[in-house]
């Protein structure tokens, strides 16, 4: 329900009946009414949209850079700061909830075992490999290997030793200024994807139903106006 047409409604149809039955408290309290709910009215609109003529309206859309600007500083100083970064990774579930499983199952790891397979073949065992096919012989044992590597570096990442010396590493200040840098220009990334449009959406979505109630008040107070102002003319 639009509560400020209900409002605006019900004001001007207190001002026809205080019209036709020629009662002047019902006219005067229909007609501060409509007043006050227009006048609320129209300041909640002039919030989005600019209108001809009145200085200081679409607010919004005009403040535009301003409104991006004090998100990212907000993101920036009061979520992504160095202190709150390195609370989260003191935390114990912190660094211990970051599975790197997944990163691990996408590693290529051939390259590893070709290293191995060319370091056998250099080796002094290089000769005894040549007698048994040589490095072909050892192709079949390619997919074990990675195999068992994956998983064996899952483990690893898993125990607590590793979860400290990662922590440590990304506490030291010149990986933290640059954790820090790389949020922020995810931040900026994201925010420059915003158009005035989006943000003039995304804000009036948000207090659009709240800022209705100020046209329901104005309605009111300008009615119970209109109805002193009748009584002290009676």
């Amino acid at each position: 329900m639009n509560k400020s047409l209900v409002t605006n409604v019900l004001a001007a149809v207190c001002i026809l009946l205080g019209y036709g039955l020629a009662s002047p408290i019902l006219f005067n309290v229909g007609l501060f009414a409509l007043s006050g709910a227009i006048t609320n009215w129209l300041a909640v609109y002039m919030l989005f949209e600019k209108v001809p003529g009145l200085y200081g309206s679409g607010v919004v859309p005009s403040r535009f850079e301003e409104f991006k600007a004090g998100i990212a500083h907000l993101m920036m100083k009061q979520f992504f700061t160095s202190e709150n970064i390195d609370r989260f990774l003191s935390e114990k579930e912190g660094i211990s909830n970051i599975d790197l499983a997944p990163v691990i199952d996408k590693v290529d790891l051939a390259p590893a075992f070709d290293a191995l397979v060319t370091t056998v073949a250099q080796s002094s065992f290089g000769g005894m490999l040549s007698m048994f096919g040589g490095t072909e012989a050892l192709m079949p044992l390619k997919a074990p290997f990675i195999e068992k590597m994956k998983s064996s570096l899952v483990e690893m990442a898993q125990r607590d030793e590793f979860h400290e010396l990662l922590k440590q590493e990304i506490e030291q200040p010149n990986v933290m200024a640059d954790l820090q840098m790389k949020i922020a220009n995810i931040v900026e990334q994201r925010l420059n994807e915003l158009t005035p449009q989006m943000v003039k959406q995304i804000v009036q979505e948000m207090i659009q139903t709240h800022l209705g109630w100020l046209v329901v008040w104005g309605g009111v107070f300008g009615g119970m106006i209109g109805l002193v102002a009748a009584l002290i003319q009676g």
